[in-house]
């Protein structure tokens, strides 16, 4: 982790040295200068994400040495599990780091936009530099955050390649060859994005050195963010039309309640049979009480066996029915959460490839005016600019507060999630949830997404697991299955091999994970 730390370090002291290059070349010229407030809101822009990167790289360098120091002479285990522990260490810094790039990519990069505009309109070479200082110093935050992300997704995509060699089939197999295709694409988009900030640095930086091939940077600079936001509005574009395809098969399965209906019928007429056996075994009880002949208690005993085993038979029918009717309910419910996932991805796809695709076009709108009128002032690049980064920062603030609210209901409310049998953990105080819900570098373990996969779960699975679920309702379920894209073909399994993983219960865990993955991608 030492290169990387360096690394930052050197990007700080360019952006502090050239704001202070910037200063001392003002005081020296005596030229008119920005507005006091612009001023130092230019320079708080430059400082802020530079004071608040060095404390996040201090505060993980000394989580790693107290882990080392914790770790003491558990050599071994530490070093065959170094390449894990260097990607859990790169992907919480990345999350560390998240919150600053939100803020970089949704206010100071269109603030610096607007700023330089107007310095534009009104030839304040003083306020263009601090703009140009301001901006190096987002770009660097950009990069830090994209390049942190690309290694993560690198190392993340050769061990699910690794375990999609290792489980040649089954549910671990699809999962593990989805992440690695999903993580290998996060590479080479990460991969770009960086070249795209470095492009963006250079651009800036050409700006406060006043160099001559300041109009080529810009243009460079234009065309690689145009190339990246496109790249990134395609991949939202194909993300959308997955989430949509998944959507469509879910509904093609129709309403459990109808679907289901032929099968709950002929439950209620075998329990209504039931019945009426008996009810004419205690009528015969009943005659058999008031016969006064020979062999009465024989008969009497022969028919309270007879009522017995009606009475049984029909609690068993009334049981089957019941249980088939909550069935139907469960698949409906999961089946409506599936539709609903799937909506909310695409609304989320399309506002975040929407805002890509308008920063796309504000990277060419700035490639274009840099190419024929130099750095001339460019106010449809600063609105596209504007426009783009508020529909990424909105989508962005939606998620995390969807997941911090998730976090504090999983530590909050453990009881409404948790597993059918299984005792849930006391529930946190509403300080500690809190807590809880700001560990934005955590995942949900126990949640809504978690559960309805374990519904589906049960109701698809093999008689050995869910031995009171009909045919029909297990076929139902795992016609769900496939219509999420986990099915015999994306498993590499003949159906009847897969039915008989469905019946594994050392494959339950492989199982839920997989339905769960599946129910957030498209």
């Amino acid at each position: 982790m030492s290169t990387p730390i360096h690394r930052t370090s050197t990007r700080q002291s360019a952006a502090d040295l050239t704001s202070a290059r910037h200063r001392e070349g003002g005081s020296r010229t005596g030229s008119t200068s920005a507005r006091p407030l612009e001023r130092a809101l230019l320079e708080m822009q430059s400082s802020v994400g530079n004071r608040a990167t060095t404390a996040m790289v201090q505060r993980l360098r000394d989580t790693e040495r107290g882990n080392a120091a914790a770790n003491g002479d558990a050599s071994a285990p530490a070093k065959k599990n170094y390449r894990d522990r260097i990607a859990a260490l790169l992907d919480r810094f990345k999350k560390n780091l998240e919150p600053i790039d939100t803020f970089i990519k949704g206010f100071q990069t269109p603030t610096n936009a607007a700023f330089t505009q107007q310095a534009a309109v009104a030839a304040n070479e003083s306020l263009k530099h601090s703009a140009a200082a301001s901006g190096t110093s987002a770009a660097s935050g950009n990069l830090l955050t994209e390049a942190a992300g690309t290694v993560v997704s690198g190392m993340d995509a050769y061990k699910n390649m690794k375990d999609a060699k290792k489980h040649e089939t089954g549910a671990d197999h699809h999962k593990a060859k989805k992440k690695a295709k999903t993580k290998g694409v996060d590479t080479v988009i990460g991969a770009a994005g960086s070249g795209s900030y470095s492009a963006a640095i250079a651009k800036e930086v050409t700006k406060v050195q006043k160099a001559a091939d300041a109009a080529v940077a810009s243009e460079a600079s234009g065309i690689a963010s145009a190339s990246i936001g496109a790249i990134k509005g395609m991949r939202s574009a194909f993300r959308i039309g997955g989430a949509a395809s998944k959507y469509k098969q879910i509904k093609k399965l129709g309403d459990p309640h109808l679907v289901q209906a032929g099968a709950l019928a002929r439950l209620n007429e075998s329990r209504e049979q039931a019945n009426w056996a008996a009810a004419e075994a205690y009528v015969a009880l009943d005659s058999y009480w008031k016969h006064e002949g020979p062999g009465r208690l024989e008969l009497v005993s022969e028919a309270i066996d007879a009522a017995w085993e009606a009475m049984a038979e029909a609690r068993d029918a009334g049981e089957k029915l019941q249980h088939a009717e909550n069935d139907v309910e469960k698949l409906s419910k999961v089946q409506e959460y599936a539709k609903k996932k799937q909506l909310t991805k695409i609304g989320k796809e399309a506002a975040g490839g929407g805002g890509e695709s308008v920063k796309a076009a504000a990277g060419v709108v700035t490639a274009v005016a840099a190419g024929t009128a130099g750095l001339a002032s460019n106010p449809v690049g600063w609105g596209l600019a504007g426009a783009g980064a508020g529909l990424v920062l909105g989508v962005t603030m939606y998620k995390a507060l969807r997941a911090a609210t998730k976090r504090y209901e999983e530590v909050h409310h453990p009881e409404r999630w948790a597993p059918q049998g299984e005792t849930p953990a006391e529930a946190a105080s509403r300080t500690e949830s809190l807590k809880h819900a700001l560990k934005f570098w955590k995942k949900v373990s126990k949640g809504e997404r978690q559960a309805m996969a374990r519904e589906i779960y049960a109701l698809a699975a093999g008689p050995d697991i869910s031995g009171n679920t009909t045919a029909e309702m297990r076929e139902s379920a795992r016609s769900l299955l496939i219509a999420l894209k986990s099915g015999p073909a994306k498993h590499k399994l003949e159906p009847d091999a897969w039915a008989e993983t469905l019946n594994d219960p050392a494959k339950t865990s492989g199982w839920i994970a997989e339905i769960a993955e599946q129910l957030a991608s498209g």
